[in-house]
């Protein structure tokens, strides 16, 4: 995994872009229009925080994450059984 932070760009981003063995993870999408100076021009874009992954990495990720819902799951299934079992 590699955290690029904070990224800029003239083109929207993804929030999930594939390649053949990259997966790059777009979050906190936001528009930016800063008006330019005498100095500097300004900028028009987007700004972002950019995750790159192996595929690997993160198939693994979201198999884990699959994981801790299913359990979720369950157990919210057990606690609505008890529930019901209270009730009547």
């Amino acid at each position: 995994m590699i955290d690029y932070g904070k990224q800029r760009s003239t083109v929207e981003p993804l929030e999930l872009e594939l390649t053949e063995t990259r997966v790059f993870v777009s979050s906190n999408i936001i528009p930016v229009n800063e008006p330019g100076t005498e100095e500097q021009p300004g900028f028009v874009g987007w700004e972002f925080d950019l995750i790159e992954y192996t595929k690997d990495e993160y198939i693994k990720i979201q198999a884990e994450k699959n994981a801790a819902l299913e359990q979720q799951v369950t157990d919210t299934q057990l606690a609505l059984c008890e529930v019901y079992e209270l009730m009547g």
